[in-house]
């Protein structure tokens, strides 16, 4: 049995679409959502849906109930009032059932930077949230990209009146990136295989070496009209996330995150390409993904 955080989210709906098409019996996937009628038909019809947060002990304990494997990603919470206390809150519910359900192997979305991040807001909060879970002794699979180049989409009604999107990073220096769908499909393929033991951390690194001015290189090609960066500083990154409605904490979170990245370089030049795990290119997803959405 296979379970299924997030399903409705931007990664959790593709591993639960990869997982659906690999097996005949749906029966063997359970979801948990907090609405399930954002779930597609395909997924209402095969799969066991539990209804409410994954967060929540009992509605975890009780899709876990027998379950052999875990998909798990806490999803983001711009408002909450502690980064920290938010991956903590989602993280020890899966403690706990761990222990009690006897689950074997967890599926975690975590991030690059092991062993170099400090202070690095939600990158260390989800380092930590990693050592939670392996301290239960399960067998565990962190799938640790660089930035998302979903990220982008945000910018795409930026894209279409100014042509510029902005980056609390440093313009000129590499800037790994990876797919969604990358993730997705590394973290399908795991859960299908029971194989596997141990801890260990999955590199998702896209085959690019591209710098934001590279990226609004390709994006200007694909686009067909002229695109720039905007070099942005993590203290213009803060304020603009509290006036999106983002918590302090959250968005101070984001600030030292974006000051790690550019001093720490764990997104940088130094990680190598993975294309096992990450064959998506910055401009094929800008074909496929980006331009549909920028040009609507």
């Amino acid at each position: 049995m296979i379970v299924i955080t997030t399903p409705t989210g931007g990664i959790g709906r593709q591993v639960l679409d990869n997982v659906l098409d690999a097996l005949d019996d749906g029966r063997a996937v359970r979801v948990i959502a907090r609405d399930p009628g954002r779930l597609t038909p395909r997924a209402r019809e095969r799969a066991e849906v539990f209804r409410g947060s994954h967060a929540d002990p009992e509605v975890l304990g009780a899709a876990c109930a027998g379950a052999d494997q875990v998909f798990w990603l806490v999803p983001p919470a711009p408002g909450a009032e502690s980064v920290e206390g938010h991956f903590r809150d989602f993280t020890l519910p899966l403690c706990e059932v761990i222990g009690q359900q006897g689950v074997e192997r967890v599926v975690a979305v975590s991030t690059l930077g092991r062993g170099v991040a400090k202070n690095a807001g939600q990158v260390s909060a989800s380092l930590a949230m990693d050592d939670r879970i392996a301290a239960t002794g399960v067998h565990y699979r962190a799938l640790c990209p660089p930035f998302l180049m979903e990220n982008l989409l945000g910018q795409a009604a930026a894209l279409r009146s100014t042509g510029e999107f902005r980056v609390a990073y440093a313009a000129d220096r590499v800037l790994r990136t990876c797919a969604t769908a990358d993730i997705a499909a590394t973290a399908a393929r795991l859960l299908l295989d029971d194989s596997w033991t141990g801890r260990a951390d999955v590199p998702l690194v896209g085959p690019d070496d591209l710098t934001p001015e590279g990226m609004a290189e390709v994006m200007s090609d694909v686009l067909g009209r002229p695109v720039r960066v905007r070099e942005t500083t993590p203290a213009e990154y803060r304020a603009a996330a509290l006036r999106l409605g983002a918590s302090e904490d959250a968005a101070r979170g984001l600030a030292d995150m974006a000051s790690a990245m550019n001093s720490q370089g764990f997104y940088g030049s130094a990680e190598p390409s993975t294309p096992d795990t990450a064959p998506t290119g910055f401009r094929r997803w800008c074909e496929e993904i980006l331009r549909p959405a920028a040009l609507v």
